[in-house]
C-alpha cells in the first residue's frame, strides 16, 4: 500500500446547519482541500498551474454521509490514489472525527491542460503512483 496524506481541519460555526451538525457542503470542501494538498504533494501545486497552465480538473464525485458531524469537531482526511492513467486519477479520501469515520469521496480527476484532457508529467505520474492504495470496498458504487 502506498502513502496515505493527512489533511487537518476544524468545524467551524458557519459550517453548522439548521439541525445542529456539519452542513453537506462543507464535507466536499473539507475533501477539496485534501484534494489540493495532494496536488500540492505531488508537483500539481500553484508554480506548476502558473508555469504550465494545467490542472488536475474532478469531472465525477460520489461522497458518502456515514455520521453526523457536530460544532468545532477535529476533522482528520486521509487521502490516497486509487488508481493512475495516462490523463486520469482516481481519488479516496476518508473523513474521520475521533478515530471514526464519518464520511467518503471518491473522485475521477483528469489533467487538463489548454481546455483538453492531457498526459501527466512523468514524475506527477509516478508521485501519485506512491499513494496507490487497494480499492476500498465501497469505491466504485453507484447510488441505488
Amino acid at each position: 500500500m502506498g502513502e496515505v496524506l493527512l489533511h487537518h481541519d476544524r468545524v467551524r460555526p458557519e459550517w453548522i446547519d439548521y439541525n445542529g451538525h456539519l452542513s453537506e457542503p462543507y464535507y466536499v470542501l473539507v475533501f477539496g482541500d485534501a484534494t489540493t494538498a495532494l496536488m500540492d504533494a505531488v508537483g500539481l501545486d500553484p508554480a506548476y498551474r502558473e508555469s504550465t497552465g494545467a490542472s488536475l480538473y474532478t469531472v465525477e464525485a460520489h461522497v458518502r454521509y456515514l455520521r453526523e458531524v457536530g460544532p468545532d469537531a477535529e476533522l482528520i482526511v486521509t487521502t490516497s490514489v486509487l488508481a493512475v492513467g495516462v490523463k486520469k486519477a482516481r481519488l479516496w479520501h476518508e473523513l474521520h472525527v475521533g478515530g471514526e469515520l464519518v464520511a467518503t469521496e471518491e473522485l475521477l480527476c483528469l489533467h487538463v491542460a489548454e481546455g483538453r484532457a492531457s498526459p501527466f508529467p512523468e514524475a506527477v505520474a509516478e508521485r501519485l503512483g506512491a499513494h496507490l492504495a487497494p480499492l476500498p470496498e465501497h469505491a466504485g458504487r453507484a447510488i441505488a
